[in-house]
């Protein structure tokens, strides 16, 4: 690596200088000093810890390795945009998407619950092993060992059918790009977006188109740079006893039921 040029400080200050913010206004948004990030756009600091390669990495959604080793100033505009906006490298993973998990004394993985409380340091800590460490975390038998789960609560009725108060089981998904449309994820949104449970599509433009289950709440969709993270629904664990049938869903069941034993005589018939 010592005989490869880095581009580090000149890509931090370009890529600022293009969003056109003061070294103030980008320091307050990564969560650090100005001093510190003077330091990174000067070159003073020749060897950028992970977590800082990580933090510039989500912020301006570029792969560690470009800001390192490619010379952003001389791509062109809509290059850069193609970097921010469907990178496949970042869909897919490949920016070094680092997951946290903590395990057990046999060095099996636990299940993370992120309690109401705690949603808001989530978006800073997620990515921390010690604030992993401070939430409630379990074991489920009936979970499958390959991956990585979290639990997280549902507020509010735009989750519907399944209840308030509710607590959804999901799966890391690492590889957006393997997302079938519709499927439902826990939604973890930058700034002071909350996290939200939905059908997720992600379009070709840079987009996840965002669907309630609950069809009084209108479809929205939001920039792939928004999202940190997308949890992918496995179960639900609630206490609310689920409605019972009206008349109208008992007469449907029955419709299908009939439909269902039409089409099976007539195939029946058919093959005679």
């Amino acid at each position: 690596m010592s005989t490869q040029e880095i581009y580090w400080s000149v890509n931090i200050k370009y890529l600022r200088i293009r969003q056109r913010l003061s070294q103030e206004a980008l320091a307050e948004k990564l969560g650090i000093s100005r001093v510190k990030l003077n330091a990174h756009e000067s070159g003073r600091t020749a060897n950028p810890t992970i977590d800082d390669m990580i933090n510039f990495s989500e912020y301006f959604r570029m792969s560690i390795d470009s800001l390192l080793k490619i010379d952003l100033t001389r791509l062109s505009e809509q290059k850069i945009k193609d970097l921010e906006q469907g990178s496949e490298l970042f869909m897919k993973g490949s920016q070094i998407r680092v997951l946290a998990i903590t395990v057990d004394r046999d060095d099996v993985e636990n299940i993370e619950y992120v309690p109401v409380q705690a949603k808001a340091g989530y978006r800073s800590g997620y990515a921390d092993p010690d604030f992993l460490a401070k939430l409630p975390r379990f074991n489920f038998p009936t979970v499958p060992k390959n991956g990585t789960f979290r639990m997280f609560p549902t507020v509010g009725d735009s989750m519907l059918p399944v209840p308030e108060g509710a607590d959804i089981i999901t799966r890391y998904v690492q590889d957006w790009t393997k997302l079938k449309a519709g499927t439902p994820c826990i939604v973890i949104l930058k700034g002071e977006q909350d996290f939200v449970f939905k059908q997720v599509t992600i379009n070709k433009d840079g987009t996840l188109l965002l669907q309630s289950f609950n069809k009084q709440y209108f479809a929205y969709t939001v920039p792939i740079t928004e999202v940190i993270e997308l949890w992918e629904y496995y179960s639900f664990h609630s206490k609310a006893l689920p409605d019972p049938q009206t008349d109208m869903q008992q007469l449907m069941k029955m419709l299908q039921e009939m439909k269902t034993e039409i089409t099976e005589i007539k195939g029946q018939q058919t093959s005679k």
